[in-house]
């Protein structure tokens, strides 16, 4: 029994999929795609086991998130927790660099550079390695079940889940010493938060790169809609001429009426090798993620039938207008360099060198104070007036420094710790604070009685040759007159 016809105006919620099998293909924008793939690739698996010598007393992972001391070191650079606006900035200059990609080239980063492209890539070319190529594939999924299929699809998806796993496995490594989780992984050691974050990773990265590839860029994702808005006339994005492509004919039908067909032949293999399966014939929208293998694709046939290049092509929609017209576009350096870019460069550029100077002008140890509040103060037997604060003294490096602490202001007051008699009070106090460490004191100051309320400072010093210092105020607190 075949189930009633939708109603007219009826809208579906819900689209079953349809598999997507693309058809692999060469050309300098695949080949673009083999070289970020790789790169990426190696990048994330690769930089948890690189190595960077800090010394004795820091960890030597080049790149590592360590949680539990609340650090993030990459290569030569440690940032801590009051520094998070580093953190903050790196982030603002990624999203301002995603801008500034689609300002000038349109979805390049779907195309190319995101994760969920790059690992869909990957999964596609495991498709290829076990089922064949296009026809192939699609021969095979039209097939019964039997146990040739059998066979394939569980040796594919056993890699896709080796992958996945690998992926997953990965990713802990960024946040703890890599050799050493791995054998605590492997030995069942590890702590449980490791072995859950690798499951559902491993989850994700089998269901989202293996089974809903395209669905994920073009439904789930909201980048593709954001994009589309920073859009313009002036931005670079892949193109069909179709001044230049219809009528469509084929060769044949071009050869018996010159003139009459436009360059396309509707051979459909820039459908075919598209990842996400659209035809980029039908405009810009948000399916195309811009991989410019339908112009890898188009070029070839083109060279084949002996036709000029460029029937689908980088454009701007400007451009394309003026060719269209019979004028000539713009070069491609104008193209991509237009106001809206040069803006974007700018204010990347400004933020990377406001971070930069701000990491270069950084000091090495710094000191903060927190004054007690209740009591506020105490009179002493002798007549003297009690402040008590909690001194902490960082030390930014990875070697143990001598500081010293010293009282700036609040005349005749001294000062002496919880390790120190109060005989030995006076006006600074020495502490070794240990490498990457933050030496919390708990500090007493006292004043003459005919102290007033007032503000002063504690100042530190390193005493090695390096130097540096800080100064935090502080306020002491005293009866009213």
């Amino acid at each position: 029994m075949h189930s009633p016809e939708p109603a007219p105006g009826h809208l579906d919620l819900y689209a079953k999929r349809k598999a997507v099998f693309p058809k692999a293909v060469d050309g300098r924008f695949r080949r673009f795609k083999w070289l970020v793939m790789v790169v990426t690739l190696a990048i994330y698996y690769g930089t948890p086991w690189l190595r960077w010598d800090r010394g004795p007393y820091a960890p030597d992972q080049a790149v590592l998130l360590d949680l539990g001391n609340r650090r993030f070191f990459m290569f030569g650079i440690e940032i801590w927790p009051h520094e998070f606006y580093f953190v903050a900035g790196l982030l603002i200059m990624a999203g301002i660099g995603l801008f500034l990609v689609t300002s000038a080239v349109g979805r390049a980063w779907c195309g190319y550079s995101c994760p969920q492209t790059v690992w869909t890539d990957l999964f596609q070319h495991v498709d290829r390695f076990i089922d064949g190529d296009r026809n192939a594939q699609l021969r095979l999924e039209a097939a019964p079940w039997g146990p040739q299929k059998i066979f394939k699809r569980g040796l594919k998806w056993t890699i896709y889940l080796v992958i996945s796993f690998w992926t997953g496995g990965a990713w802990i490594m960024y946040f703890a010493d890599a050799p050493t989780l791995t054998r605590e992984f492997w030995a069942g050691d590890a702590a449980p938060v490791a072995y859950a974050t690798v499951a559902v990773l491993t989850a994700t990265t089998f269901l989202l790169g293996g089974f809903m590839r395209e669905q994920v860029c073009v439904y789930m994702c909201p980048w593709p809609r954001i994009q589309t808005a920073m859009l313009d006339e002036k931005s670079l994005i892949v193109t069909y001429k179709d001044w230049r492509g219809e009528p469509r004919g084929s060769v044949k039908k071009a050869e018996k009426n010159p003139g009459a067909v436009g360059d396309c032949v509707d051979c459909n293999q820039c459908v075919n090798v598209c990842p996400t399966g659209y035809d980029i014939r039908n405009g810009p929208d948000i399916q195309c993620i811009t991989c410019a293998l339908c112009i890898d694709a188009c070029d070839s046939v083109m060279q084949q039938i002996g036709r000029p290049r460029g029937l689908i092509d980088y454009a701007t929609l400007e451009d394309c207008e003026i060719e269209r017209a019979g004028g000539q576009p713009k070069p491609i350096m104008k193209a991509l360099f237009h106001t809206r870019t040069l803006v974007y460069l700018g204010v990347w550029g400004a933020i990377g060198l406001a971070l930069l100077f701000a990491l270069g002008v950084r000091t090495q140890i710094d000191v903060s104070v927190q004054k007690d509040r209740n009591p506020p103060f105490m009179l002493m037997s002798d007549g003297e007036i009690r402040n008590a604060y909690t001194v902490k003294l960082r030390n930014m490096q990875t070697r143990p420094r001598l500081m010293q602490v010293t009282l700036e202001g609040l005349p005749g007051g001294v000062m002496w710790t919880d390790e120190m008699a109060r005989e030995k009070a006076a006006r600074e106090i020495r502490v070794t604070v240990a490498p990457d460490q933050v030496e919390v004191m708990r500090v007493y100051v006292v004043a003459p009685s005919d102290t007033t309320p007032q503000s002063f400072s504690f100042a530190l010093k390193a005493t090695d040759a390096e130097g540096g210092g800080d100064t935090s105020e502080a306020r002491f607190d005293a009866p009213e007159e």
